[in-house]
């Protein structure tokens, strides 16, 4: 059996899970990493993507996020999510909403900087559309 450690997704919102974990994969901005008891210590943000939660207790579930920062710590983890909801309530129509939001902010972008970041972001919607 896996070891647990405490962990935390909070969003503005709400607080979405709070308990030991077994495993966590999480969409990092370099990439996808998995976080297990006794990691070591680190900071990343995090893209749009899922988060994959294995709880100790053997439950599973999936969590959709829009951005945010993953903290590892002696401690545990905590994902300080700036928008996150439950895969299994998914507004189908607010992640379509986000996605044409998303077009419109490449189009009105005022520099190549801006424009890039704004395509960049579509691109994770539409990954992330696709995914689910």
């Amino acid at each position: 059996m896996a070891q647990a450690f405490p962990f935390e997704l909070v969003s503005p919102e709400k607080l979405l899970v709070s308990g030991e974990a077994a495993e966590v994969l999480i969409p990092g901005a370099e990439g996808y990493f998995q976080v297990l008891a006794n990691h070591a210590p680190f900071m990343s943000t995090i893209k749009p993507g899922v988060i994959e939660v294995k709880m100790a207790g053997g439950e599973a579930s999936r969590y959709v996020v829009f951005g945010g920062f993953a903290d590892v710590s002696p401690n545990g983890l905590s994902i300080l999510a700036e928008h996150a909801v439950n895969a299994a309530d998914l507004n189908k129509e607010d992640l379509a909403k986000r996605i044409q939001d998303a077009k419109e902010d490449v189009a009105d972008a005022k520099d190549d900087h801006a424009k890039a970041a704004a395509a960049d972001y579509l691109d994770q919607l539409t990954t992330l559309q696709a995914a689910l």
